[in-house]
């Protein structure tokens, strides 16, 4: 809809339709959202929670352009709004009316029409058809598809459009029916040659009356990017993963043996004789599993044992064991932090902290990654405009895209200095960092400094589930307040045994850390001599940062091809803009591995563009 703006009374409309909209998409209450409250900082407002309130305010003030996503308070944004909504009325939003005489573009309008249910009113003719109108690629083909039919053209036009907007593709269809008429060759399809450069973010905010909609349309450009090599994601095993890998190529229809950089298995335990022996051993005494929650009939002395090791392995008193490490996130947040409290996160946390803060309904603000002096200015804040409920600070210990560690130093200090708890989510620490592989707060000396430190049990101790230690009495309250503990259903028994065992011979063999950290040195000197960023990595985690997206798909491809599995991150993974291939080492890597997988990454880069070829 549209709303004519013409004094100061429509300001203060403007920012009372803003307000509701923001209250409306994050669940606060109108008197906390500030003009000057800063998204990220005061509000916890993420760039996915953004996109969705512009596109919200876009519609209910009938704006056509994309409103910019780098505004950072409510008044930038009514700002924005008042800008769009003062110019032209032809330029702010083109009318399709008085340009309905050329026949073509008719055809065009009365295609989008059917095929969007949109109000023709509403079909801007310069608006993009992905970012503003919603029209996807699928969408898209049936508009072209029913405008040629319209128009006498063959279906073949299909394949042959790249117009963006509706103007753009009367224009295209225009230029076709000249020598369409004139028996004159036509432009050959561009087929498969076309690159669809859209991500997965195109299809999150899609809106149709049918709810699977989103659904086919993601499902053809899968298809496509499948088709293309560039995907694959969730191709199955068929042997043991260790240094080298047997996985079943889908695409291909066979199986392949890799050399296996996309494995979590950093202590090379998952394999270890005595942790598959003590899984077999405890299932068949245990059971399969045991059918329930920790509180009804899902407990037994394995259990119990587990965390008792875990707690002596983080030397903290207490530990409890959640279902997975997503759910230890989500359970402990939620459980410690509610409406009036307040959550500081890193604005790189892993999704599971994102979305333990959201289901927590507690105050989200963010810090910019890794900047302590943002973090202190947001704590600073937040003591100021004062809550009346506690401060949680939850950051990655090791940041699982980027493959750098938090500053834990500077966090506890803070924490202390206002009056905060910390969280750190150790879920690729664990294993890794410090000299007995505790974590973070061994890596630097500050074992029981940390009030919660986190994890996960299916990376480097080689099982499943997650857990949170810390003091006895909060562990204990998390028993009784996490759903994802008192609603789900416990890891079974065989499990828990093997993760006793992986803890056992983390402690009997400290040489796997040793040779792990030998072979992280050793290739991350390696891709960094020939010229790859890897940022500030510090762990187990190598990143190749390229960037671009399809260079990042192409290059996955390319190594993949050569025998080196790798994986390919593209958003949600990264933001838009940061794709890259990531890169996991473990103590299982030889010498001549990881010379060779030197080697690929240099080809392969070389090949697709990433690296400049040598002289």
């Amino acid at each position: 809809m549209t709303h004519l703006m013409d004094g100061p009374q429509d300001t203060v409309r403007i920012h009372r339709k803003v307000v509701g909209i923001v209250a409306e998409r994050t669940l606060y209450d109108e008197a906390r959202l500030l003009p000057d409250s800063h998204f990220e900082a005061d509000l916890g407002i993420d760039s996915v929670i953004l996109e969705s309130i512009l596109v919200s305010v876009g519609e209910e003030f009938g704006i056509a352009e994309r409103l910019p996503g780098d505004v950072t308070t409510i008044r930038e944004l009514v700002a924005c709004v008042e800008g769009a909504l003062g110019l032209p009325s032809a330029a702010a939003r083109p009318a399709a009316g008085p340009e309905g005489t050329d026949p073509v573009l008719e055809a065009v309008l009365a295609g989008a029409v059917r095929q969007t249910q949109y109000q023709r009113s509403h079909l801007a003719l310069d608006a993009d058809f992905e970012s503003e109108l919603g029209i996807d690629s699928v969408i898209l083909t049936s508009l072209v598809a029913e405008a040629a039919q319209e128009l006498g053209l063959p279906e073949s036009v299909v394949g042959t459009v790249t117009a963006k907007t509706l103007r753009g593709l009367a224009a295209e269809l225009t230029a076709l029916l000249a020598p369409a008429a004139g028996g004159a060759e036509r432009p050959a399809a561009a087929g498969d040659g076309a690159w669809d450069d859209r991500s997965m973010k195109d299809f999150t905010e899609q809106r149709d009356p049918d709810l699977f909609a989103k659904a086919r349309s993601f499902g053809a450009y899968r298809r496509r990017r499948e088709e293309e090599r560039l995907y694959w994601y969730g191709m199955p095993l068929v042997s043991r993963c260790e240094n080298r890998a047997v996985i079943y190529d889908e695409l291909e229809g066979r199986e392949r043996e890799f050399l296996m950089f996309a494995s979590n298995n950093y202590l090379g335990l998952a394999n270890h004789p005595r942790v598959v022996d003590a899984v077999c051993d405890a299932t068949r005494a245990y059971g399969a599993t045991h059918t329930g929650s920790r509180f009804i009939g899902g407990t037994n002395m394995l259990h119990k044992e587990l965390e008792r090791r875990l707690a002596a392995f983080k030397q903290r008193p207490a530990a409890i064991v959640y279902p997975g490490g997503y759910a230890a996130n989500l359970g402990a947040i939620s459980g410690l932090v509610k409406s009036y409290d307040t959550l500081v996160v890193d604005k790189l946390n892993h999704m599971s902290i994102v979305d333990g803060s959201r289901l927590s309904g507690g105050i989200r603000r963010i810090y910019r990654h890794n900047d302590m002096r943002d973090l202190e200015q947001v704590l600073r804040r937040g003591a100021e405009q004062g809550t009346g409920g506690g401060t949680l600070i939850v950051a990655d210990g090791v940041f699982s895209m980027h493959g750098d560690v938090c500053d834990l130093p500077e966090i506890v200090r803070l924490a202390k200095a206002y009056g905060a708890r910390v969280l750190i989510d150790d879920a690729h620490a664990t294993g890794v960092l410090g000299a007995r592989g505790s974590g973070t707060a061994e890596h630097f000396g500050l074992k029981g400094e940390v009030d919660l430190e986190l994890g996960t049990m299916s990376k480097a101790l080689a099982g499943m589930g997650g857990f949170v230690v810390g003091e006895e009495e909060v562990v204990e309250y998390l028993r009784y307040y996490s759903n994802s503990y008192v609603f789900a259903a416990n890891i079974p028994a065989g499990v828990a045994a093997g993760l006793i065992a992986s803890l056992d011979v983390i402690e009997a063999e400290p040489e796997r850390l040793k040779r792990l950290w030998a072979n992280i040195t050793t290739l991350r000197d390696g891709l960094r001599k020939a010229g790859f960023d890897l940022e500030r990595t510090e762990s187990a985690i190598l990143p190749i940062v390229i960037g671009d997206e399809r260079k990042a798909m192409e290059m996955g491809r390319a190594v993949r091809a050569r025998g080196l599995f790798c994986q390919t991150v593209v958003y949600p993974g990264v933001p838009l803009g940061d794709a890259r291939l990531r890169v996991s080492v473990t103590c299982e890597h030889t010498p001549q591995d990881l010379e060779l997988a030197t080697g690929i990454f240099i080809e392969s880069a070389t090949e697709t563009g990433v690296l400049p070829r040598s002289e």
